[in-house]
């Protein structure tokens, strides 16, 4: 059976065309909407169904009562997936548990997670190996509630996002990544046996509630030869 696609999908997709193609460039005038329905033979609600898709896409934007227009691309926005225990060279197959601790915040961390300093924070110390090798130190913090029930168990393998879903829904959370290297200090080069001043790359993990309010920081410490991370331009 040959599924046909709706109408309106099929204009979005002809403008996108011209778009890519160079026919449409940034900052010209898209036909008008009574063009588009002698175009294609179709009513105004359908011309303009087509048209917010290709606005909420980022194909086109709207001046009031001049029309549509082109819109310049953003060519230095990337998506880039991320997963503390997987990238596109690595795997995570073992975890160890550090530590597992209630602490009272420093005042960078109190600044971080938008808390006062005597809120109390759970802090949570990994090791990530690989094929028996330690390949990265994590730190997680999490705010706090009493009466929180911690398992050390579900800690132990859980990434970021999973530490918090008995809380708050995955599709919830907005996430933020600062990416940096680092010389790592003494304790974290004898977890990882590092005896040489070999620079790790930082990802540090910032999970916000959807009223964008902090509830988590995760900092994780990889060896640059365990790691590589890949973005794709939108």
């Amino acid at each position: 059976m040959i599924m046909v696609s709706p109408v309106y999908l099929s204009i979005v997709e002809d403008i996108k065309t011209r778009i890519n193609s160079g026919g449409l460039k940034p900052g010209d005038a898209v036909p008008s909407e009574k063009a588009l329905c002698e175009e294609y033979g179709v009513s105004r609600m359908t011309v303009r169904k087509s048209l917010t898709i290709l606005a909420n896409e980022g194909y086109i934007y709207s001046i009031p009562g001049k029309g549509n227009f082109v819109q310049e691309p953003v060519l230095n926005k990337y998506t880039i997936f991320y997963d503390e225990m997987n990238n596109s060279i690595n795997s995570v197959d073992q975890t160890k548990l550090l530590e597992v601790n209630i602490i009272m915040p420093d005042e960078k961390l109190a600044n971080d997670l938008q808390i006062t300093k005597n809120k109390n924070v759970i802090m949570i110390r990994r090791l990530f190996y690989t094929d028996g090798v330690p390949v990265a130190y994590d730190v997680k913090y999490l705010l706090y509630q009493k009466g929180m029930p911690i398992v050390e168990k579900e800690i132990e393998h859980a990434t970021f996002p999973e530490m918090l879903s008995t809380k708050v829904s995955h599709f919830a959370l907005k996430k933020e990544l600062i990416i940096h290297a680092v010389i790592p200090d003494e304790q974290i080069k004898r977890h990882l046996n590092i005896y040489n001043e070999l620079a790790l790359l930082v990802v540090e993990q910032k999970l916000y509630s959807s009223d964008n309010k902090p509830m988590g920081l995760g900092i994780t410490y990889f060896r640059g030869d365990y790691i590589k991370l890949q973005g794709i331009s939108q």
